[in-house]
């Protein structure tokens, strides 16, 4: 029961993932550009054949798709047995794989129903006269990207927090 408060976390990821997609899919043409904040964020819709911010999109081979894939079941195993063996008081490292899991599981839900994965945030700025853009993502990507850096935050505490102990007993 503990664990549910966590298992929430990326629930929530996972249905506001496929809520924004749904709007996006019917409201935003392909390829079509809504400015937000001008020459710095836009809603786009793209489809993305590739991983993580459209790395490997233009690979011409049919195994691309089901490396993705296989590569996502991967972290989904990975990340549940790790959060499984983690102390469930470890907040920290807890909503990080959480957020993870929910973001794993929102893109390869849209790799399992169309191949490809709905992206539509674009930051982007313009200088020198031209407009350089981050590559397109989603709230998916957005929790794996939180998740990982919660990840980062927790391993860099705990050595502080051995070494805090480690100095108490002595």
């Amino acid at each position: 029961m503990k664990r549910l408060q966590y298992l929430v976390i990326a629930a929530a990821v996972i249905l506001l993932d496929l809520w924004t997609k749904s709007l996006v899919l019917a409201r935003i043409e392909l390829h079509e550009a809504i400015p937000i904040i001008p020459n710095f964020f836009q809603l786009v819709h793209v489809r993305n054949t590739g991983a993580a911010f459209g790395i490997g999109a233009n690979a011409s081979s049919d195994a691309v798709p089901i490396l993705l894939n296989v590569g996502a079941i991967a972290v989904f195993c990975v990340v549940v047995v790790y959060a499984l063996r983690s102390a469930v008081t470890d907040r920290v490292l807890q909503v990080g794989l959480h957020l993870i899991l929910g973001g794993a599981i929102g893109n390869l839900i849209d790799r399992f129903r169309f191949g490809w994965v709905v992206d539509f945030l674009d930051v982007y700025a313009t200088w020198g006269g031209r407009e350089h853009h981050w590559p397109a993502f989603n709230v998916a990507d957005s929790a794996i990207c939180i998740g990982i850096a919660l990840l980062f935050f927790d391993m860099r505490k705990k050595p502080e927090e051995a070494s805090t102990e480690a100095a108490e007993a002595a």
